[in-house]
């Protein structure tokens, strides 16, 4: 058996024969064999021994490599490398002396230092670099440093730039167009990395801004830093799309020109880089496959993995190297939503690449802040977002129902539907026995159609009085399903339960197959019209997407997980749960899609009645927000782990036992429910293999005793027949034995989809016998306490502040020593609207009517007008909050109903003036002669009309409503 030491050398062998080194002995060194050749055991002057391998750059040395036997540490003999690299003799050519690239490694670690650092650091790096690296770096040094050697004047000489140096050196933040938070998160990041941090996180809320601040540093460490390639990953393919876009419509703060015009970005469709890509953004999945030498189905592209399943994989097939893709590729790895892909799987593409690591999310998990070393380089969060304008704020609505939470009994003898979950053909049959349900089984064992009728018309009756009261319009609304079945029972329903068509309410989740695209275009009469057109090949999520952002219809959009993250849905006002969700950083994400903030402008062009978004609201019918979350997503060994997670699990390349049990467990169970024909058409789908040859195999594999019997019968092959097997050798047969039995499954995509189909397409129950009742339908208590502490700082505002600003002096006063102007009320406004209050009249609004709807009347705080409400309720000078508008049109009818009775009588001219008068008033406070030169009055005729329509009386009426209708 060979000795650990010469194992070592052997692995170590393959790697620099992998990376493209000539791997020679000192008697048999040919320096013309290649590029970059390594000599072993080469002889050093006398006190430095011999170098285990001197690295040769076309023809001069220029590195060493330390080799040490596996599990020994390497930090210790780092100081070995640097004697080799001192040691070289005089006769033997160098680029510099001493030697500036060195390594230390097993064959399984490897560490590097380069010399030519500012502050040189050992680094791990998966593999050694390519001799055209190393060339490069020696041509860079060269053309920089002095012309004499290091050694020549140590202590003195200058060091060539490295990219370390070159981060040290970046110049001052242009900080044009850039959020305060951005700037920070870009300066903070290159701090990080001048310290030679080599990973970093930045948090910063969904809607703030991520993409375009990674932009932002991604230009200077091109520019500045040269840095020579840089990764942007993904988990999904719109995202990379999407990314894409961003970095096509960055505009760079010194050069003025967009991004792609100054360097090459590819967004990867296929298994090859672009040599001269300064930017490449892909999928991690993407990723994966093309270092494990594998093509790629683009479908797989589409879904988040993480969501899909590969977070259930403990040890997947492990990256080797790759020499088209060597560990020096990139400089730089941004890894976008990171807190799904460095779990597991993914975290070995993160880990491949000799570069720094920066993660970006808004909802960072403890093992997310573990894996980059806790350097949380930014922390912003929504609270902060939400204070700054960057983000809108959110309040929780909550249903609750009987059948939501406890489930129901649908007695023995009465007649069900049975629902083949597949095909969704419906058939009678009669009960022979009570059927029971609890909450779980609620839309996956059992369909309660009251129960989804109750909550959707329960929305429907609070939506428009209670949820947004006074709007007109349904906001538009997202509602997260359990799966494609369930959203398709939930847009029947919505479709019935608001007598709409179906444009109104649509699905999109990944089986939709047909995207409705609306596209707005200039008229032949110069007025914007909507083109319609339909695409059902090479549909993207960001198709189906497209007129729910754009257009007004649909108005609701039911999903399953589709549009959970990272996807930009600005118009978004509601948030409907109708699923659980166990994982705090995923519901976290789902909650995300409502927070992102638009101009009024785009609001009002697809929901016509909202006058600005200053919030969205959660619709909380499973009590989602009330539950205590988890920061992972564990496997769990029950039958809760969907089949067709396990077995993408194992398409991935898991051999982890609990996925192995697990899945042998679901197979052997669903054994038991196939009929022959079933049976026939797997084996034929398996290759003859059966169910219970699957099972076997897989139980066999997992079984210790299966493992350590493997572990002698390859002793017996190698001829220790003798010999009992180490813990490393039954591990090793073990993860053999577990590789062979997944392969059956793991390499037949077309079992798998069987497999899944055949689970699907038994029987749902469709219980549409219970009656569902409401339980409760109001905010939720953390709503109300919210909006108590936004009313409490309002009033403690309003008194703190009572003799400071006018408008507040002007109220504060009974009666009113002065009348309030309109330049007095837009002062309060930009006072509460400014940092850090970031008050609006609307917000205030909702806080008043969610503490207590009785004494709210109307929908206000959408007009500047309706702050004097606000401030006359808040002082309880009025018992009831209305808004102004209505106050004005109510005084303006009573002073109408004064003049007929003292006999005024008016004509019908007249009152039209009257009533624009009053509309004026009601968002101007006042009316003055002035005002007769503006919109409204102006199209009519203006000051000169009016004068002739009251004649001379015109100014004492206007002093007269001003006195009767203002405030």
């Amino acid at each position: 058996m060979a000795k650990p030491e010469q194992e070592a050398r052997e692995r170590i062998d393959a790697l620099l024969s992998d990376a493209g080194w000539c791997v020679q002995d000192a008697a048999k060194v040919n320096l013309a064999a290649g590029r970059g050749v390594a000599v072993r055991e080469f002889p050093l002057v006398r006190g430095h021994g011999f170098a285990d391998y001197l690295l040769y750059v076309d023809g001069k040395a220029a590195g060493v490599i330390e080799a040490k036997k596996e599990g020994e540490t390497l930090t210790g003999v780092e100081l070995q490398a640097t004697k080799y690299s001192e040691g070289v003799p005089a006769t033997v050519p160098a680029h510099f002396r001493p030697l500036p690239f060195l390594y230390q490694s097993t064959g399984i670690e490897t560490r590097f230092t380069n010399e030519f650092d500012p502050d040189p650091r050992s680094r791990r790096v998966f593999s050694f670099h390519k001799p055209e690296t190393h060339a490069a770096w020696l041509a860079m040094a060269a053309a920089d440093a002095p012309a004499t050697d290091l050694a020549a004047e140590a202590g003195t000489a200058r060091k060539p730039p490295t990219l370390r140096t070159r981060l040290q050196r970046l110049p001052p933040l242009i900080t044009t167009g850039l959020w305060p938070a951005q700037i920070r998160a870009v300066n903070n990041l290159e701090r990080s990395l001048a310290d030679d941090r080599p990973r970093a996180v930045i948090q910063m809320a969904t809607g703030s801004g991520k993409t375009f601040t990674a932009i932002s540093s991604i230009y200077r460490l091109i520019k500045f830093a040269d840095a020579r390639r840089v990764l942007f990953l993904v988990d999904r393919g719109n995202l990379g799309r999407q990314a894409l876009r961003e970095f096509q419509s960055y505009t760079t703060p010194d050069d003025g020109r967009k991004f792609t015009e100054l360097y090459n970005v590819q967004l990867l469709t296929s298994n090859k880089l672009d040599p001269v890509a300064r930017v490449v953004i892909t999928t991690i999945q993407r990723l994966y496959s093309m270092l494990q030498g594998k093509d790629l189905d683009p479908e797989l592209e589409e879904a988040s993995q993480f969501d899909q399943g590969a977070g259930l994989i403990h040890e997947p097939a492990p990256v080797g190297y790759n020499p088209a893709i060597p560990v020096e590729s990139f400089d730089f790895v941004f890894t976008d939503e990171c807190h799904r892909s460095i779990y597991n799987l993914w975290r070995q593409v993160l880990e491949y690449f000799d570069a720094y690591l920066i993660g970006m999310t808004a909802t960072p998990s403890k093992q997310t802040l573990g894996f980059f070393n806790q350097n949380l380089v930014m922390e912003y969060t929504h609270e902060q977002a939400v204070a700054d304008g960057v983000n809108v704020g959110f309040d929780v609505y909550r249903i609750r129902t009987q059948i939501t939470e406890q489930g129901s009994t649908v007695e023995a003898g009465l007649f069900v539907d049975k629902r083949d979950r597949e095909s969704r053909r419906v058939r009678w049959e009669k009960l022979d026995e009570d059927l029971q349900y609890d909450a779980d089984a609620l839309d996956r064992r059992v369909v309660s159609i009251d129960q989804i009728r109750t909550v959707i018309r329960t929305f429907k009756a609070k939506l428009l009085t209670e949820i947004f009261p006074g709007r007109t319009e349904v906001p538009k609304t997202l509602i997260y399903a359990k799966d494609d079945s369930h959203a398709d029972d939930i847009v029947q329903i919505v479709r019935e339960e608001f007598g709409k068509g179906n444009e109104f309410a649509q699905k999109i989740t990944y089986k939709t197959g047909t995207a409705r695209i609306v596209t707005k275009k200039v008229g032949p009469d110069g007025r914007e019209v909507e083109e319609v057109t339909y695409k059902s090949s090479g549909v993207k999520p960001e198709d189906l997407l497209q007129s729910f952002r754009n257009s007004y219809n649909p108005r609701i959009v039911v999903t399953v997980d589709m549009i959970a993250t990272g996807t930009d849905i600005r118009p978004l006002e509601a948030v409907m749960f109708m699923r659980a969700v166990r994982s705090r950083n995923f519901f976290e994400q789902m909650k995300g899609r409502g927070v992102r903030v638009i101009n009024p402008t785009d609001l009002i062009a697809v929901t016509p009645d909202a006058q600005a978004k200053t919030g969205f609201m959660i619709v909380d019918c499973v009590g989602v927000c009330e539950q205590e979350l988890t920061d992972s997503r564990p496997l769990e060994r029950n039958p809760t782990v969907p089949l067709e997670k396990l077995l993408q699990a194992v398409a991935f390349g898991s051999t982890d036992a609990d996925i192995l049990s697990s899945l042998a467990g679901r197979l052997a169970r669903l054994d038991l429910r196939l009929g022959p024909p079933e049976r026939k058409a797997l084996a034929e789908a398996a290759g003859g293999l059966t169910l219970k040859d699957l099972t076997g195999r897989l139980v066999q594999a997992i079984d210790p005793d299966q493992q350590i019997e493997a572990a002698r019968a390859a002793l017996t092959r190698e001829g220790e027949a003798s010999a009992e097997p180490t813990t490393e050798q039954v591990t090793h047969a073990a993860e053999q034995l577990m590789r062979e039995a997944v392969v059956p499954i793991a390499t037949n995509p077309a079992l798998r989809q069987r497999l899944i189909a055949l689970k699907q397409q038994f029987d749902q129950t469709i219980d549409a016998l219970s009656k569902d009742t409401v339980i409760e339908a109001a905010f939720s208590a953390a709503a109300k306490e919210k909006a108590k502490g936004l009313v409490e700082s309002f009033e403690q505002f309003i008194r703190e502040h009572k003799d400071e600003i006018t408008a507040l002096q002007v109220l504060y006063s009974q009666p009113y020593a002065k009348r309030l102007r309109f330049a007095d009320i837009k002062a309060l406004a930009e006072v509460i609207q400014a940092p850090p209050r970031q008050w609006t009249s609307e917000r205030l609004w909702k806080a008043y009517e969610t503490l207590d709807r009785t004494k709210v009347r109307g929908s206000g705080g959408q007009l500047l007008s309706d702050i004097v409400s606000l401030v006359r309720f808040a002082l309880h000078h009025d018992s009831a909050l209305v808004p102004y508008a209505d106050q004005v049109e109510e005084r303006f009818e009573s002073w109408l109903a004064q003049q007929e009775t003292h006999g005024r009588r008016f004509t019908d001219e007249q009152r039209q003036w009257l009533e624009l008068i009053r509309d004026h008033m009601a968002g101007s406070l006042r009316i003055e002669m002035d005002d007769f030169d503006f919109t409204p009055f102006a199209q009519r005729g203006g000051a000169g009309k009016a004068v002739r329509v009251f004649g001379a009386e015109l100014r004492a009426l206007l002093d007269e409503l001003n006195e009767a209708l203002a405030a």
